[in-house]
């Protein structure tokens, strides 16, 4: 199994309860804090391309800022019109106060 987690910042970089955009090699991800756990999708929108750390995070749903098309972060499955495919989601794992994002 290749090993294809990315160190993506420091934990107390995701603001709790909100979120942040990143790169990592050459994948522009979003990194959100709900309920002390942390999440990570693409950035861009499946709908239009826009990204979703300029959105706004409500719970478990993520509004993308240009059409108020919404997310599930935990999976990203679309949860209300005019999105109707799913965005990526990334398993998350945090060590040593880093947060790593398996993009395999």
């Amino acid at each position: 199994m290749e090993n294809n987690w990315l160190d993506v910042g420091a934990l107390e970089d995701v603001p709790e309860e909100d979120v942040i955009g990143v790169a990592a090699a050459g994948k522009d991800l979003a990194l959100y804090s709900v309920e002390g756990q942390v999440y990570a999708t693409d950035n861009i929108c499946t709908h239009g391309h826009a990204r979703l750390c300029d959105g706004f995070l409500d719970g478990f749903e993520i509004e993308c800022p240009l059409h108020q098309g919404k997310f599930d972060i935990r999976d990203g499955r679309p949860m209300c019109e005019p999105v109707t495919e799913a965005v990526r989601s990334y398993p998350v794992k945090i060590e040593s106060g880093r947060v790593f994002v398996d993009v395999g």
